[in-house]
């Protein structure tokens, strides 16, 4: 996967929105402060044309190296066909691709045309379906022969809680996958626990209305947060959340870190 040129090994990402002279304005700005990608988000643009699309991801990589996003569209994004990620895949400023629609069809989409495009060597490919997760990760992408499209890590909300569980999950994923064989049972039960806790934090039985404060309730009560309050005062846990909450936590303790916070949580908050 593509590394920036003398980076260390800590890689940064920048977020960039808004119509192409926004976006390539914040991509100046990212650049001037030691960015090495921007990530193009692609909200607002939902009547642009495909080859309008593609044009703008070309603009902002002659500043950057891009990061394609593949949002969900039940959370603001757009369905994003083939012909999209293929001409993209074309784009040698292209570098990774956050893949996030929370589907299996789409996200299909994406790994053929990578491959298609013959970037499967160079394009870094992270999971964003915190739906999925281990699965994406264990996952190899084979449409004809050559070596198969990958997914290298992940950009997930989940991983804003759990993290230390989460560091370990996705080493022992990196350590199964290039095998080839069979992942471990123990790794697929694993997986279906992940992504029925995910469920309940997330609230997927809604929509994802109550995903922040979902978030923000785990982490307050491992004590990192005091509430579970957002910017937006009407965003709040929906009905039966914190019950679905309880549940799995009292179900899946071995997904948790909560031992590794209460260690530490005292000095971090000093």
């Amino acid at each position: 996967a593509w590394v920036p040129p003398g980076a260390a090994p800590l890689v940064l990402i920048a977020g960039v929105v808004g119509e192409t002279h926004q976006a390539a304005a914040e991509a100046e700005v990212a650049a001037g402060h030691g960015y090495h990608v921007a990530l193009v988000a692609l909200g607002g643009l939902h009547a642009w044309p495909t080859a309008r699309l593609v044009e703008h991801g070309r603009v902002v990589g002659e500043i950057l190296p891009v990061m394609g996003f593949y949002l969900q569209p039940a959370v603001g994004g757009r369905e994003l066909p083939y012909r999209f990620w293929r001409e993209l895949g074309e784009v040698d400023s292209l570098v990774a691709i956050k893949i996030a629609p929370f589907d299996r069809d789409r996200t299909e989409v994406v790994m053929r045309a990578v491959w298609d495009a013959g970037r499967a060597a160079d394009v870094a490919l992270y999971t964003g379906n915190d739906d999925h997760i281990v699965l994406d990760l264990l996952t190899a992408y084979r449409f004809s022969d050559g070596p198969p499209v990958r997914m290298v890590g992940g950009l997930l909300g989940q991983w804003a809680l759990w993290t230390r569980r989460a560091v370990e999950l996705h080493a022992e994923c990196r350590r199964v996958a290039p095998g080839g064989g069979p992942p471990p049972p123990a790794l697929l039960t694993t997986a279906a626990q992940l992504t029925d806790a995910n469920a309940a934090i997330f609230d997927a039985p809604h929509g994802y209305a109550g995903c922040l404060p979902g978030i923000h309730e785990v982490l307050r009560r491992q004590g990192l947060l005091a509430g579970t309050w957002c910017l937006r005062e009407a965003e709040v846990l929906s009905p039966g959340q914190r019950e679905a909450i309880d549940r799995v936590l009292a179900a899946y303790p071995h997904l948790t870190d909560d031992a590794f916070v209460a260690e530490h949580r005292d000095r971090w908050l000093r």
